[in-house]
C-alpha cells in the first residue's frame, strides 16, 4: 500500500526543508538533524542520570517509582553512523523504559567522519561490558541485558550481540532492531522502489557509508553487513520491526528470515504504510505507538515480567 495520509504529510513537510545529500557534508545533516529534535514527555515519569562507560558517555534511565534492581535495555541510537545521540533519543527511551518497565542505557558511540569504523562497533560493545561490569551501582540487574536501536544503531545491536556470543560475553537476552541495516553490499527491491524522496534515500545513504566505511571492501564485513557473517547461531531471540516504505524493508526482512534459518526465535513485523524512522513519530502516527508497544511487550518478555 502507499503512504497513509499521516505520514504522507510528515514526509511532505521533511522534503519540503530537506538538504540536498549530494551538496551537504556529514557533519553539516549532523548540525541539520539536530534542530528536530524533540523533548521528552514528562509524563513518563523517567528519571536519569549521565555516566561514562569507560570513555563511552551513557544516558541511564530509570521510571521514578522503580525500586529493586531493573532489567536493562542497552540502546544504540540512529542516524547513519554520522549524526544523532542520546539527545536525539531521549524521548524515544523515555517512552521505552515506561512502557518496558526496564532501565534503558542509551549509547553515545563516536561518529564518523572524524571517526570511521569500526570506532561505533568497538564503542557499542564498550558500553555493553561497562553495564556488566557497574551496572548494579545504578540499579541494573545484569543478569538481564537486551540490545536494541534503530536503523544504525539496530546494526550495531545485533553485530554487538554477535561480538558478545564470540569474545566472552556477557550474556543478552533479546535483541531489539527497528529497521536495521543488514547489509551494505547488495541492492534489493525496496532500495531500488524506494530510492528517493522517502527520508532514507540513496544520496543519504550513500553520503552515510562512505563516511563510516573508508574502505569499500568493509561494506560486506559483519560488523558493517550483519547477514554476511558467517555464523548466526547461537544469537539471542530477535525483534525485527520495518516500515513498509523504507528502502532498507528488505533487509530487515532478510535478516529476520536468515536469523531463523540458523535456528535464532525471530518476531518480524512490517508496518503498512510508514517510512524509515517512523518509530520516533509516537504520538503522532498511529503505527509508532503499535510498534512502541509491540517493542515494550517483546522487552517484558523477555526480562520475564509480564
Amino acid at each position: 500500500m502507499p503512504l497513509n495520509a499521516t505520514s504522507s504529510a510528515i514526509l511532505a513537510h521533511i522534503n519540503a526543508s530537506a538538504p540536498d545529500m549530494k551538496a551537504i557534508s556529514p557533519i553539516e545533516f549532523r548540525a541539520y538533524s539536530a534542530q528536530m529534535v524533540q523533548p521528552a514527555d514528562p509524563a513518563d515519569r523517567i528519571v536519569t542520570t549521565d555516566a561514562d562507560a569507560d570513555g563511552v558517555p551513557v544516558r541511564i534511565y530509570r521510571r521514578e517509582e522503580a525500586g529493586d534492581a531493573e532489567p536493562v535495555l542497552v540502546f544504540y541510537h540512529g542516524g547513519g553512523y554520522i549524526a544523532c545521540g542520546i539527545e536525539s533519543h531521549d524521548r524515544l527511551c523515555h517512552r521505552l523504559a515506561r512502557l518496558a518497565e526496564c532501565a534503558i542505557v542509551s549509547v553515545d558511540y563516536r561518529l564518523a567522519p572524524e571517526h570511521a569504523f569500526p570506532a561505533a562497533v568497538d564503542d557499542a560493545l564498550a558500553a555493553l561490558r561497562w553495564v556488566q561490569a557497574n551496572g548494579t551501582r545504578y540499579g541494573l540487574d545484569t543478569s538481564r541485558i537486551a540490545v536494541g536501536g534503530d536503523s544504525a544503531g539496530g546494526t550495531l545491536a545485533t553485530v554487538t550481540a554477535a561480538r558478545a556470543r564470540d569474545e566472552g560475553g556477557p550474556a543478552i537476552v533479546h535483541q531489539l532492531m527497528f529497521y536495521p541495516g543488514a547489509d551494505m553490499v547488495e541492492d534489493t527491491p525496496s532500495r531500488r522502489e524506494f530510492a528517493k524522496g522517502y527520508f532514507l534515500d540513496d544520496d543519504f545513504s550513500e553520503l552515510c557509508i562512505s563516511a563510516y566505511v573508508t574502505n569499500p571492501a568493509d561494506r560486506a564485513h559483519p560488523w558493517a553487513s550483519p547477514i554476511r557473517a558467517k555464523d548466526l547461531t547461537r544469537l539471542p531471540p530477535a525483534t525485527i520491526i520495518t516500515a513498509e516504505c523504507d528502502p532498507l524493508r528488505d533487509e530487515g526482512r532478510n535478516y529476520a528470515e536468515t536469523l531463523r534459518a540458523a535456528g535464532v526465535a525471530t518476531d518480524y513485523t512490517d508496518y503498512a504504510g510508514v517510512f524509515h524512522g517512523f518509530v520516533s513519530m509516537f504520538g503522532l502516527v498511529t503505527e509508532a505507538d503499535q510498534a512502541v508497544a509491540q517493542a515494550a511487550a517483546a522487552l517484558k518478555k523477555a526480562f520475564g515480567t509480564t
